[in-house]
């Protein structure tokens, strides 16, 4: 008789279940308008990274969409220790937590006869390796990434502010194909606000380096990151100067050098924009120090691990789909 494989376990609305299992209804709020607020965490020597920060930020999302969530912030992080805490066993030594939390308002009001009535906004919590959402990135510590412009615009803050983390992310998936169709390789989208002005990447933060200071979009039409934001406790750290300034085009084309920011892979450089060479084209000297700090910090060779999880899954997953490809 054949052994039934475990699973890794999610909490689901106050219950855990298999990963296969794990599902929100077809008239969640969700579904029908992307009406739901998310965060996505990793761990360092399986230690949470800033959790209570990503907490917070989704809680000052679930606030603004007015999701009548009854689980206080304390508990939402319990309930995130639980959920790695029961998954330990069936990740490796060297595998990281890479948490995803999602809440919705639920389950539509117009079919509450469905569910008899009862109604409460959708809460999942998934735990699982972080490496697999870094497939393919350790090359870019040397190569860097092709920044492209896309002609997808991000949407203002003053018609869908950004600053709520949430799952209405169709014009980043707009931005994502497009790019695809861009000659060349490591191409990664880079938006321009309605302004013309740098703001973001389709699920990172830009900065670049001018003369000693690092730069950064104004925090006006960008979501405000969590990994951005550490940049400047970094820089403050090092004594380096860390600011918010409207970039155009062609301040990155001028750059001394210029790195993307983001949970999982926490900095990698950028080393052109447009198929034009920023600089030497090369991680610059302030990126890779406070790369380095920043791996200082957290007991963990980032670009080493990034590298060795690559090569893990070169050998597992040869010619699996990447999410950027259409």
């Amino acid at each position: 008789m054949k052994t039934q494989k475990k699973q890794r376990l999610v909490y689901c609305n106050g219950k855990f279940v298999p990963e296969t299992e794990a599902g929100i209804s077809i008239y969640d709020s969700a579904l029908m308008f992307g009406d739901m607020v998310f965060e996505m965490t990793r761990s360092f020597n399986k230690k949470q990274f800033k959790l209570r920060e990503h907490l917070q930020r989704l809680y000052t999302g679930i606030k603004i969409l007015r999701i009548p969530l009854k689980i206080p912030i304390a508990k939402m992080e319990k309930l995130c220790y639980e959920v790695i805490e029961k998954n330990a066993p069936l990740f490796n030594d060297d595998d990281e937590h890479r948490l995803m939390i999602n809440v919705s308002r639920g389950p539509l009001s117009i079919y509450a006869h469905v569910f008899d009535g009862k109604l409460e906004p959708t809460v999942t919590i998934a735990d699982f390796p972080l490496k697999w959402t870094v497939i393919g990135m350790g090359k870019l510590f040397n190569t860097g990434i092709n920044a492209v412009i896309p002609s997808q615009r991000t949407i203002p803050a003053c018609l869908l502010d950004p600053k709520i983390k949430n799952r209405s992310r169709i014009y980043y998936q707009l931005a994502n194909i497009e790019v695809s169709q861009y000659k060349g390789n490591n191409n990664w989208a880079l938006l321009l606000d309605p302004d013309g002005f740098i703001a973001e990447g389709t699920g990172d933060n830009f900065f670049i380096v001018k003369d000693g200071i690092i730069i950064t979009p104004e925090g006006r039409n960008v979501l405000r990151g969590i990994s951005r934001a550490y940049i400047f406790e970094l820089a403050e750290e090092l004594d380096l100067e860390c600011v918010e300034r409207n970039i155009e085009p062609y301040d990155v084309y001028t750059a001394d050098e210029s790195f993307m920011t983001g949970t999982p892979f926490c900095i990698l450089p950028v080393t052109s924009l447009n198929s034009i060479s920023i600089a030497d084209k090369r991680m610059g000297k302030i990126t890779k120090i406070l790369l380095d700090k920043w791996s200082k910090n957290v007991g963990v060779d980032i670009t080493k691990q990034i590298k060795r999880y690559n090569k893990i899954l070169q050998k597992s997953r040869a010619g699996a789909p990447t999410p950027y490809s259409f």
